[in-house]
């Protein structure tokens, strides 16, 4: 075992993946239960689709696929929220409507362009060998940012969710909490494509939040489980797939699936 975590170690590429995907995994993780318990979960997986229309655009134009994809994304989001709160489209049909049109958009593109489809299935199911040094860089510093805007917000953000008569009557500008949290799904969702995929990547935000409530019940130690559950279960999937040959981000969505099994059976056994 020794041996084989030294020898992962060893490529660069491998260590520019795990600084990555331990960044977006945390954050990921820390977005995942407001947004559970708001009842906006699918919003990652229809932004994620917006990504991926959005890369298909960017890369036979010759633009860097995360500086195009981060500001239209966060536009998808906001598109989102305002449809939700001010027209008679559920949010969950707004979610479809959008996503399934920029998908469509993307393989439009995808069709026409000649040589493009490795690159296209390098964002649409991940792959850690894509990830350059300038990418490490720009990934790091947005996830510090989220990072930072939830532990600053934290309580904003749990008034919001819990107690929204208090969050109003105390003046909390409610709509701008929720935008926030929508703003940041959408950032980490772009820079999280490179090693999950854009089919992929809300698992991220789903699978940790959902295992650790299974036993787990306060709000604070459901957010810190989540964190330190999803960064074990993206470590464990990168050895996984290196051990075994197996898809990185594949390899991370069946670790978290795994996790989530065994909370599971732990709350059963609890429960009786």
């Amino acid at each position: 075992m020794l041996e084989l975590l030294e020898e992962l170690f060893s490529y660069s590429f491998v260590v520019r993946a795990i600084i990555v995907g331990i960044s977006v995994s945390l954050c990921a993780s820390l977005l995942g239960l407001p947004l559970i318990l708001q009842r906006y979960s699918m919003i990652g997986d229809g932004l994620s689709h917006v990504a991926f229309g959005t890369l298909a655009i960017a890369l036979p134009l010759g633009f860097s696929p995360l500086k195009v994809s981060i500001p239209l994304v966060m536009l998808a989001a906001f598109l989102l929220l305002r449809i939700r709160e001010s027209s008679k489209i559920r949010g969950d049909a707004a979610i479809a409507i959008i996503s399934c049109s920029s998908l469509a958009v993307g393989v439009i593109v995808m069709s026409q362009t000649v040589g493009m489809n490795t690159d296209i299935c390098n964002y649409m199911f991940g792959s850690i060998l894509a990830i350059k040094q300038e990418e490490v860089y720009l990934c790091v510093a947005i996830s510090a940012i989220i990072l930072a805007l939830f532990v600053f917000f934290y309580n904003k953000i749990f008034s919001v969710i819990f107690d929204i008569n208090y969050a109003k009557a105390s003046g909390t500008n409610i709509e701008f909490y929720n935008m926030l949290l929508a703003l940041l799904t959408a950032a980490i969702i772009v820079i999280g494509m490179r090693i999950m995929g854009a089919m992929l990547i809300s698992s991220l935000i789903i699978f940790p939040a959902l295992t650790s409530m299974r036993i787990l019940k306060k709000f604070k130690s459901v957010v810190i489980c989540s964190a330190i559950l999803s960064c074990i279960c993206f470590l464990l999937g990168v050895v996984v797939s290196f051990a075994y040959n197996i898809p990185a981000g594949a390899s991370i969505v069946a670790a978290n699936l795994g996790a989530f099994l065994i909370f599971w059976l732990i709350s059963s056994i609890i429960r009786r």
